[in-house]
């Protein structure tokens, strides 16, 4: 027999906390640094201010699902790519191959949490060829939290992934599809399209998957390619054999709901109907389902921009919303559509066996909370933008070039804040401008980023701040390529003090050592509540970690 020596394990975290270790700045007057936006032209924001929809214009994201975790939505999408890296094609569907994600709190300013390498070479899912239309739930598995994300490879199966983190990072558990042409009743002949996945954890903890589409020739008013499965206790395998739906005039995207016990399934029906949202209910998850009538036209109906039409509907903070998308940014960036797709947000009534008929617009949502300066605010959790690039998975920044911009709905400052810390990089250094009501906004502060000789190397900057109270709009432009991190505000009167003098790096101490039995151990930073990602020796988001090992 082989005994196992238990190992001592000395663990020193380090965790970067931006406002504690600012570094002193030139010291320069105000009229210096505003000269540095003379004759600056701002980029284009394309969003109205007084406009919550699409929900990000930086990137497209099509296909949306949500997923209420935690007093967050979080949105998860096929990735139609940058909306800044057009070069002047048609969007190829066929080379899809990541997924986007981004969360927010308040429905209004969403945090770009990047893009996901789902399928091909460098995607967790490698036997996949794209990936498309991605659903996610979460469930508690032997006392752990685990996330899910469900996605279409083309229209020839599901694949799935997992995590410890909603915004990843995600992993394949099983290596092949979950859904395939070789499951039961999925053959081509049996289901046009398998795709588009529709997940619900009900109140037993059980999972079911949704999923198909495709109108065989002369069965458009029955075409009996919708899909449901049992899925098993580990979300990752079925039980049994896919059962079919009738579904009236089924076209393509599955949605599930359950509100009391009340299940409501929703898809878009064919062109035939005008490929509208529409949706039936069930006292069963398995079905059978009852039509009851449709809840969201197609987008061309509202934005001029006729095309496929994808939903999801999630509930936060007593209120419930539609997802969807539409072609309303490729059209006003590129003058006609190209297949290119963004999201947007409106707010609905699902209940009592109905669903409400809502009409999509512009003008979006309801901002549900504020946001408090007095924390630590992740830079790319915006409303509106003009310009920039969000970079990374999971911890992103934002890189901004000269006349690039960033807006946040809803700041309260209260009765006023005296200065701002901002964790920042610049290669050769810029100014960035911090003004209220819009990017063209008077300044009430100036924040010098200096020369860091790296994109990547960061640095912690302070600056005073004026006149500024009560509930505001906030933007930050840039006078020069710059990456931000992060940005936070100290309210009048407190005692910090704009330019500290660092404090010398404090060193290790002693820590006291236990023992640890054989198993996985997660770290995580209590601030962002996110766990320690490591990719090839390299801590992530800002933590460095040490380990010793005693035998």
């Amino acid at each position: 027999m082989i005994k196992k020596r238990v190992l001592t394990i000395l663990l020193t975290i380090s965790i970067a906390v931006p406002v504690f270790a600012a570094t002193p700045v030139e010291k320069v007057s105000s009229a210096d640094e505003s000269s540095q936006f003379n004759s600056i032209s701002l980029a284009r924001g394309y969003k109205n201010l007084s406009d919550t929809n699409p929900c990000i214009t930086q990137k497209f994201s099509a296909d949306p699902c949500a997923m209420e975790y935690n007093g967050r939505v979080y949105v998860y999408s096929t990735n139609d790519g940058e909306a800044s890296s057009w070069v002047g094609q048609n969007n190829d569907y066929g080379k899809i191959t990541q997924l986007n994600c981004m969360s927010s709190s308040d429905m209004v300013n969403w945090t770009d949490h990047g893009t996901i390498n789902a399928a091909g070479r460098y995607g967790a899912a490698k036997w996949a060829g794209n990936s498309w239309a991605p659903t996610a739930c979460h469930k508690k598995i032997n006392g752990k939290e685990k996330f899910f994300l469900y996605f279409a490879n083309s229209s020839n199966g599901i694949g799935v992934l997992t995590s410890d983190s909603p915004t990843g990072p995600w992993i394949d558990p099983i290596g092949r599809p979950l859904i395939s042409r070789s499951t039961p009743n999925c053959d081509s002949r049996s289901v046009e399209w398998l795709f588009d996945p529709a997940v619900l954890v009900d109140s037993d903890g059980t999972g079911y998957l949704y999923f198909g589409g495709g109108v065989p020739r002369g069965q458009d008013a029955n075409p009996r390619t919708a899909r449901v499965i049992k899925l098993g206790n580990d979300m990752t395998s079925i039980v049994g054999v896919p059962t079919t739906l009738n579904v009236p005039y089924l076209f393509e995207d599955s949605g599930i709901n359950k509100v009391g016990n009340t299940y409501y399934y929703s898809y878009c029906n064919s062109w035939s109907k005008g490929a509208k949202i529409a949706y039936m209910t069930s006292n069963s998850p398995m079905g059978p389902f009852a039509y009851k009538g449709t809840c969201l036209d197609n987008p061309g109906v509202f934005f001029g921009t006729t095309g496929n039409n994808h939903h999801s509907i999630v509930s936060l903070k007593g209120r419930s919303y539609i997802v969807y998308h539409s072609e309303w940014l490729n059209k006003q960036m590129y003058g006609s559509q190209k297949g290119y797709r963004t999201t947007n947000i409106n707010e609905i009534s699902i209940g009592n066996g109905y669903i409400s008929n809502v009409r999509g617009n512009l003008t979006g949502v309801s901002q549900v909370e504020n946001v408090n300066p007095y924390l630590l605010n992740q830079a790319e959790s915006i409303a509106w933008q003009g310009g920039i690039k969000v970079t990374g998975q999971g911890d992103t920044k934002v890189e901004m070039n000269r006349g690039d911009w960033i807006g946040v709905s809803n700041v309260d400052f209260g009765t006023g804040a005296s200065s701002i810390s901002m964790r920042a990089a610049s290669v050769n250094g810029g100014v960035i401008k911090v003004c209220t009501d819009s990017p063209s906004g008077t300044a009430i502060g100036y924040v010098r980023v200096p020369r860091t000789g790296s994109n990547n190397n960061f640095t912690n900057v302070t600056a005073n701040i004026s006149n500024v109270y009560g509930t505001k709009k906030l933007f930050f432009v840039s006078s020069a390529d710059v990456v931000i991190d992060s940005w936070q505000f100290f309210k009048n009167g407190s005692n910090a003090d704009p330019n500290p003098t660092p404090e010398p790096n404090p060193q290790p101490q002693p820590q006291p050592t236990t023992s640890v039995s054989d198993g996985w151990y997660y770290i995580k930073n209590v601030n962002a509540q996110k766990y320690l990602q490591v990719s090839g020796n390299v801590g992530k988001a800002v933590q460095n970690v040490e380990k010793r090992c005693i035998i």
